[in-house]
């Protein structure tokens, strides 16, 4: 077997939640790319199913589903309908989280988004609703195929370097004038996913389901001149991440390239955690 016979999917099936998102979209590429059948899984089914109509007009196997994580059902019929259709499931990516949102009642009193002090119950509650139990539920129903399987696999859990790390608030301050903060529950359910990581890691034990984490560092999408220039001061490589720079590590972990790792986290962040 040679090296690329190791990043070699063909034959494997991958479910990937938020599937349309900016990281989800190129995790699902990737992993066609590399010949695994791809389920596009997200709460917008249109968009999932736009996702995976793309990927099957240039060739390759994909297929959208519209769930939502945080129920139950939703997700057991998900993986249901990948077993009747596709007959296995080898590897999950666990992309869906929710991402910061702005928040008009704080904005309204001069507060700016994010602050800790008044930061709204309902949507703390959300993101542990999505980022942490969304991710449980999803992991709880598509291990089980793979134990059946003979006990093999492999689970991506998608972190953050706010994981690991506070977040510098200092980024979010333009023209000297604070803007937004990095809310809470980004970091705290983030270094959730480790935790989640590393328990699962050790659960299995003595298989072949391998568990491990992917840390991007701050990927590109638009963001304002202040914030892109701030955000870069901070890395090594000076400058943020351009959306297929996680490709790679996605695709290790998820192949028998990697087959001696479990429990670990790759970090992609530009060298934003070496100093």
């Amino acid at each position: 077997m040679t090296i690329f016979d190791k990043f070699n999917l063909k034959d494997r099936v991958a479910v990937v939640t938020g599937g349309v998102g900016l990281l989800g979209t190129e995790f699902c590429k990737t992993l066609a790319e590399a010949g695994a059948t791809v389920c596009v899984v997200d709460l917008d089914g249109d968009a999932a199913n736009k996702v995976a109509d793309g990927l099957a007009k240039e060739g390759y196997k994909a297929k959208g589903f519209a769930v939502d994580i945080t129920k139950p059902d939703s997700v057991n019929t998900m993986v249901a309908s990948v077993l009747s259709t596709f007959g296995r499931l080898d590897v999950l990516v666990n992309s869906a989280a929710l991402d910061p949102k702005f928040d008009p009642d704080a904005a309204s009193r001069g507060i700016a988004p994010g602050a800790f002090e008044d930061y709204p119950l309902e949507q703390w509650n959300a993101a542990l609703n999505v980022n942490l139990t969304g991710m449980f539920l999803v992991t709880q129903a598509c291990v089980r195929p793979m134990i059946e399987q003979g006990k093999k696999g492999s689970i991506i859990n998608i972190c953050s370097t706010y994981g690991l790390n506070g977040p510098d608030q200092r980024i979010y301050i333009k023209d000297g004038k604070r803007v937004a903060y990095k809310p809470v529950y980004y970091t705290t359910t983030k270094a959730g996913v480790m935790g989640f990581t590393k328990y699962l890691a050790a659960y299995y034990a003595g298989t072949e389901i391998r568990v491990n984490a992917l840390t991007p560092g701050g990927v590109y999408n638009n963001h304002e001149e202040y914030f892109v220039k701030n955000y870069s001061a901070k890395t090594i490589l000076g400058r943020m991440a351009k959306k297929d720079e996680m490709n790679g590590a996605l695709l290790f972990l998820a192949s028998d390239a990697s087959s001696y790792m479990t429990g670990n986290n790759v970090i992609v962040d530009g060298g934003w955690t070496a100093w």
